[in-house]
């Protein structure tokens, strides 16, 4: 049997050996290293989990998270420190900063119960198992043959409400089937699609595919909104909100079916013609959501100016206000805020049962991510909603 494997660098060698003990009782296979020159002269890059101590002699964590971004890690990564906790703070914006994936923190003296939750919490397929992923991106003319074979096709992942977690929503996630490198998620090729001018034909396929399986699940006697992510280059098109409405009418659905996310970068391209857009699709009925909200540099601006009726709360706070202070300040705030302003707060990210507890506690409407369910094709909705919830049939 293949089991995750968990590295620790701590210099305390009492600690490490505390972590691994933890770990192993999860199921990790583990290594410790207590000094940091060691595991970088010896890692061979098969950590599924790393748990790194910022405060070491010699080489210290942030050296390592340096070299770590270098050889291109892939490993959830844990930070521990004993230090002042906004240190720990910063040096988690810095290690996602550089790409890596953080998992989460924790700061020391740590208790059993903490590092189990977190450790424990973690959705992850050792490396001996996964297939190895080719990350080379399609060439324009790939992805132009695949808008014209229909070889995109979309993925829906439920937003389920806080209060018996009913399913209310999907998000649309678009997915490239492949015919020679399979399934690509959509960070492979969205950056072509932007950069060829192609993201417009891409963003029209995903509606129709989208339209077509809300009438399939409203002729099957489900009813729920889907979110569909909106580019900076289709928020340019003023005649837009005239080409939704004749979208969804032609489809028989109503507008207030549909949400369009908008993250605040988009926004920022062309304000004065997005404001037209965003102001018109709203007018006529269709919900309009910030993405990503908090990770800009004008969310407050962008609230107070365009007409949205949802926020999103970004990944990187909801993964860590558990464990993060800092991040749960922040997390609390922006529901306060937004139901201030008559606004439905999604929080994204949502990956353990603490984090959900906390959400509810808070007044959080919904929340999405891996604790409810992964993406999954459209006719595999309607089971899923049968199973979980007792949703309003339309």
């Amino acid at each position: 049997m293949n089991r995750p494997r968990l590295i620790v660098i701590d210099d305390e060698p009492d600690i490490a050996g505390f972590i691994c003990d933890v770990a192993e009782q999860i199921g990790f296979v583990t290594e410790q290293f207590n000094y940091a020159g060691l595991f970088k002269d010896h890692y061979n890059g098969y950590a599924d989990v790393i748990v790194l101590d910022l405060m070491m002699p010699g080489v210290d964590g942030v050296e390592v998270i340096r070299f770590l971004s270098e050889i291109g890690c892939n490993a959830r990564l844990i930070l521990i420190s004993g230090f002042d906790p906004g240190v720990l703070h910063s040096a988690q914006q810095l290690a996602a900063e550089q790409g890596l994936n953080v998992a989460g923190s924790l700061s020391k003296p740590f208790r059993y119960d903490a590092l189990y939750q977190l450790l424990s919490g973690l959705s992850i397929t050792p490396k001996s198992l996964a297939r190895p992923v080719s990350t080379e991106p399609p060439s324009a003319g790939e992805l132009r043959e695949a808008l014209d074979h229909d070889e995109l096709m979309v993925y829906y992942q439920p937003k389920v409400g806080l209060n018996g977690d009913c399913l209310v929503a999907v998000e649309a996630l678009v997915r490239w089937k492949h015919p020679n490198r399979g399934l690509l998620g959509p960070d492979l090729f969205i950056p072509t699609a932007e950069q060829y001018d192609l993201i417009d034909d891409l963003t029209w396929v995903v509606l129709e595919q989208v339209m077509t399986q809300c009438r399939c699940w409203h002729d099957q006697g489900l009813t729920i909104q889907v979110a569909v992510n909106m580019s900076a280059h289709t928020l340019k098109e003023l005649e837009l909100p005239e080409k939704m409405g004749t979208l969804v009418q032609r489809y028989n659905l109503e507008p207030s079916q549909i949400i369009l996310e908008v993250t605040e970068t988009t926004l920022m391209q062309e304000l004065a013609k997005s404001l037209d857009i965003l102001t018109r699709l709203r007018m006529k009925g269709f919900h309009l959501s910030i993405d990503d909200f908090g990770t800009g540099y004008s969310s407050l601006v962008q609230l107070y100016r365009v007409p949205f009726s949802e926020i999103k709360i970004d990944r990187s706070f909801v993964m860590e206000m558990v464990n993060d202070p800092e991040a749960a300040t922040i997390v609390e705030t922006i529901i306060l805020l937004g139901h201030k302003l008559n606004m439905r707060i999604v929080a994204e990210g949502v990956e353990t049962a603490s984090c959900r507890e906390r959400l509810a506690r808070l007044a959080c409407d919904q929340a999405q991510g891996y604790l409810f369910a992964r993406p999954m094709p459209g006719d595999e909705v309607f089971a899923w909603f049968s199973q979980h919830s007792n949703p309003e049939r339309g």
